[in-house]
């Protein structure tokens, strides 16, 4: 049995909701046990990654970066850092925003920068934009075309009625190819 756990921040419910359909699909993989989890309440005790196999890290974008708590979270693990404990997890990121692009990538950079100094593995967003084979725009996975990791469009209104179906489902296919390629690991 692989240990996953779903890390996230979310001021407004939208990152938590792409966060729980990402923890659906994980939990769909025979052989992943899936823990969702709030970066505050992490930061205060960091080391409890080194249970996980796996980590998902989601923030939603915050003027072209992680937001400050999610921030936090990263910077309590700095005593981790020294002696490489996180060394050889598989990680992973996702964030939300309200435009198509609104500079998510920089937070999945800043996201796959703190996995690369804790020496863990990057595994990205392998989904195909669906659009291209004829699926409509906002039934399509992956439509906003991102392959560092999850990238997501909501509004301004309640989490749970602010996605496009292709973004729901993107989540869950991500958290599943997660999983498989988690499992696939030693």
């Amino acid at each position: 049995m692989k240990k996953l756990a779903v890390i996230y921040h979310s001021a407004h419910g939208h990152t938590e909701h792409i966060a729980s359909h990402i923890a659906q699909g994980a939990a769909s993989v025979t052989g992943t046990e899936v823990h969702v989890l709030k970066a505050s309440e992490l930061a205060g005790a960091p080391e409890t990654l080194l249970q996980y196999d796996g980590v998902l890290l989601g923030s939603p974008t915050y003027l072209g970066g992680v937001s400050g708590v999610f921030k936090s979270f990263m910077d309590a693990t700095g005593k981790m850092w020294r002696t490489q404990q996180l060394k050889g997890k598989l990680a992973g990121g996702f964030t939300v925003s309200s435009l198509p692009a609104g500079d998510k990538q920089s937070t999945l950079v800043s996201m796959f920068t703190f996995c690369m100094q804790h020496g863990m593995i990057w595994a990205g967003n392998p989904i195909i934009p669906e659009q291209h084979s004829g699926v409509p725009y906002d039934e399509a996975a992956n439509r906003l075309g991102s392959w560092s990791g999850l990238m997501a469009q909501a509004g301004h209104g309640t989490a749970a009625h602010e996605f496009t179906a292709g973004d729901l489902k993107t989540a869950r296919m991500f958290g599943q190819g997660f999983a498989e390629t988690l499992l696939r690991l030693r």
